[in-house]
C-alpha cells in the first residue's frame, strides 16, 4: 500500500508539468465535453442559489420583492424540473447607502427591520450590498452597516476594501470594527453574514458578497458541486486525468443548467448574468475530501496549491457565461473535512492566502480566538486585500472570532449551514 501510494504520488508530481499546458489545449477537452447530454434524472450538483439583482426603491421596496419573488420561484420550479434541486433564492441590491440616503440612523435601522421580517415571511436570503463602496466613502457606513446587521437575522452585506485602485487602507481598519461588533452576536455568528471584498465585481450570486451596480432586473445562478469534483478526482492516474474528468463531468451539468437559465431569462424578462462555477461545499459535501481524493495526502500538505490550481483552471475553461469567483472555495466552517484539518492544525491562515494566489475565495469562515485584535483582524484583512491587488482577481475575508473562545476551544455554531472546529492560536509577533 505505501509503494502504490508513492507511485500515485509520483504520478501527481510528474504530471504537474501538464497542467499548464492543458490549460492551453482545453478547446479540444472543451469540445469533447460540449457532446455530451445530461443524462434525464437528479442532477449531481445543486444549484446552491438563484440570486435577483434588484435595483432597489425603498419607496415601492415591497412590490419589487414580489416581482422579484415571483421570479425566483418559477425560476426554482423550472431547475427543479430538470434534476437541480435548488438550496436557496436570493436577492441582492445595489450598495445600500445609495437607497438610504436622507434617513436618520434610526430610520434606516427600522427600514432594514422591516425588510427583514419581509426576507424571513418570503423564504429568501437577502443581500444589501457593500458598505464603503468608493475610495473615500465614511466609516460612518461601516458603523451603521454593524448596526443593521446586529439588530437583523438574514440580512447579508459586505464591505469594499480594495479595488482598481489599490488596497483602501480605512476600508481595511473599518471592516476589522465591523467584524469585531458583530462577534458580539449570538455564538458571534454574525460574521457569517459578513464580509470584506477585494476587487470584487458585481453580479456574483454568492453571498455575502453579492450586489449590483446597474439597473437591476437580473440573475444569476451559484453551484454546489464538491462531490462532483470528488468523483472526478477519484482514483485518477495524474493531474491532465483528474482535470479531463472534471471538465467533462462540470460542463454537462454546466450547459444543462445555462440552457434553463435560459428559458427563465425568456418566460421572465429577467435578464439572465451567468454562473458562478466555484465547487461550494457543504458539510459532508466536501471539497477538502475531493482534493484529498487527488493528492492522497491531507490538504494541507505539499500538492494542494497543485490541486487548487488545477480545479480552478478547468473552471475558467469551461464555455459558459461565468460571473462572479469561479474558482476554488475553502469555507473552513462549511466544510466538515476542511474543518478537520483546521483542528489538526494542518491549514492555516498563511496556507489558506497561498491558496488563494491560484484560485478562489480568499479566507472564508475562518473560526478565530475571541480576544483577537481589531488591530488583529486589520493585518489579516490587509494580506487579503494586497493579494486581490497583486492579482487583480476577487477574494474576500470572512472571519469568524468567537467570543469567550480561545486556542484549543471548540466553536458552538448552531447554524444549519456550518459545522464546528477547533479554534487555533495566532501566529506570535
Amino acid at each position: 500500500m505505501i509503494a502504490a501510494a508513492l507511485l500515485q504520488r509520483r504520478l501527481i508530481l510528474r504530471a504537474g508539468a501538464c497542467l499548464l499546458a492543458s490549460s492551453v489545449v482545453a478547446p479540444c477537452v472543451f469540445g469533447q465535453a460540449q457532446a455530451q447530454k445530461k443524462p434525464a434524472g437528479q442532477s449531481k450538483v445543486k444549484i446552491r442559489a438563484i440570486t435577483a439583482f434588484v435595483n432597489l426603491d425603498r419607496t415601492q421596496y415591497q412590490i419589487q420583492i414580489t416581482d422579484a419573488v415571483k421570479m425566483l420561484k418559477r425560476a426554482r420550479t423550472i431547475f427543479e424540473s430538470r434534476g437541480f434541486p435548488v438550496q436557496t433564492i436570493r436577492i441582492a441590491t445595489q450598495p445600500f447607502p445609495e437607497y438610504i440616503q436622507g434617513l436618520s440612523t434610526e430610520q434606516a435601522l427600522a427600514f432594514f427591520r422591516n425588510y427583514d421580517a419581509l426576507a424571513q415571511q418570503e423564504g429568501f436570503a437577502a443581500s444589501i450590498g457593500p458598505a464603503m463602496p468608493n475610495a473615500g466613502d465614511s466609516p460612518a457606513q461601516a458603523d451603521l452597516l454593524a448596526q443593521i446587521l446586529k439588530n437583523t437575522k438574514v440580512l447579508n452585506a459586505s464591505l469594499v476594501v480594495a479595488g482598481d485602485d489599490g488596497v483602501r487602507w480605512p476600508a481595511v481598519g473599518a471592516a476589522a470594527r465591523v467584524m469585531k461588533q458583530l462577534e458580539d452576536t449570538e455564538h458571534s455568528q454574525g460574521n457569517f453574514r459578513f464580509a470584506a471584498i477585494a476587487e470584487v465585481k458585481p453580479l456574483t450570486p454568492f453571498f455575502p458578497a453579492a450586489y449590483h451596480t446597474g439597473f437591476g432586473h437580473q440573475f444569476a445562478i451559484a453551484l454546489e458541486s464538491a462531490n462532483l469534483v470528488a468523483d472526478a478526482f477519484k482514483d485518477a492516474p495524474d493531474l491532465a486525468t483528474a482535470r479531463r474528468r472534471l471538465m467533462d463531468a462540470l460542463t454537462t451539468e454546466a450547459f444543462e443548467a445555462e440552457a434553463q437559465a435560459g428559458r427563465i431569462d425568456s418566460e421572465t424578462g429577467w435578464s439572465y448574468m451567468g454562473i458562478d462555477l466555484s465547487p461550494a461545499p457543504l458539510k459532508d459535501v466536501s471539497i477538502g475530501a475531493a482534493i484529498e481524493n487527488l493528492t492522497t495526502q491531507p490538504i494541507g500538505s505539499s500538492g494542494t496549491l497543485t490541486a487548487a490550481a488545477t480545479i480552478t483552471s478547468a473552471i475558467r475553461d469551461i464555455k459558459v457565461k461565468q460571473t462572479g469567483y469561479s474558482g476554488l472555495m475553502l469555507p473552513i466552517l462549511e466544510d466538515t473535512r476542511l474543518a478537520q484539518r483546521w483542528s489538526e492544525g494542518r491549514l492555516t491562515i498563511d496556507s489558506l492566502l497561498s491558496y488563494s494566489a491560484v484560485c478562489g475565495t480568499g479566507l472564508d469562515t475562518v473560526p478565530l480566538p475571541g480576544d483577537i485584535s481589531a488591530e488583529q483582524l486589520s493585518l489579516i484583512i490587509g494580506d487579503m486585500a494586497s493579494l486581490a491587488v497583486k492579482w487583480h482577481k476577487p477574494l474576500s475575508a470572512r472571519l469568524f472570532p468567537v467570543a469567550g473562545k480561545g486556542p484549543g476551544d471548540m466553536t458552538e455554531l448552531n447554524s444549519e449551514f456550518l459545522v464546528n472546529a477547533t479554534i487555533q492560536p495566532l501566529p506570535k509577533p
